[in-house]
């Protein structure tokens, strides 16, 4: 298990597009919270979840902690887990991905070694909450989130940091279907995620 990168599991709680809280909806035989934090635990000796200043409180045996400063959305999520982490790296993951892959995590985190943020591109764009940030990342975060600047691309941006963009080419070999980084906002995309399941397996 890797030790010196923390699995990150940010689990907010608001949900406006689903209506509900989308962290306990099940897809297959496990809510999409168990199905990233498993595969979370399978990858990373530390793993926490961040959950917001205003949601519900989650009741697991993994920590949570609520973000140190409110409604920052992804942004804040992540310094919190950047600033309360002991490791020299955290790995970011949104829960409301069914279809994360330790293969694909592990091949992320193989890349930090000359890079402060390591970042894939998918079908869907830029993937800044399926990413892995040093902790050389939290001064610049920090005024971000302090002063109210929420976009994860001015962190990407930033001439100080180096970036390294993981292109789909790179990744469609370990996941041709590009199931990683399907996520679920919607009914209908938690409708298509319970098709797409096919077995029981976590993180399948």
């Amino acid at each position: 298990m890797i030790s010196d990168v923390a699995g990150i599991l940010l689990a907010g709680g608001r949900s406006r597009r689903m209506g509900k809280d989308k962290r306990f909806l099940s897809v297959g035989e496990h809510t999409l919270l168990e199905r990233s934090l498993a595969v979370l635990q399978d990858v990373f000796q530390n793993v926490s979840i961040v959950v917001g200043d205003d949601s519900t409180m989650i009741e697991t045996a993994t920590p949570v902690w609520r973000d140190l400063i409110p409604n920052r959305g992804s942004l804040g999520g992540i310094y919190t887990g950047l600033k309360l982490s002991r490791t020299p790296y955290i790995f970011a993951v949104a829960c409301d991905m069914p279809f994360i892959s330790p293969v694909v995590i592990r091949h992320l985190v193989s890349l930090k070694d000359d890079a402060d943020v390591v970042i894939p591109r998918s079908e869907f764009g830029p993937q800044p909450t399926h990413a892995l940030y040093s902790s050389r990342c939290l001064p610049v975060i920090e005024k971000m989130v302090q002063s109210g600047r929420l976009s994860i691309k001015e962190v990407i941006n930033e001439a100080s940091l180096r970036v390294r963009w993981v292109p789909q080419v790179e990744i469609s070999g370990l996941d041709p279907g590009g199931r990683s980084f399907f996520n679920v906002n919607t009914p209908e995309e938690l409708e298509t995620a319970r098709k797409m399941v096919g077995s029981p397996r976590i993180g399948s």
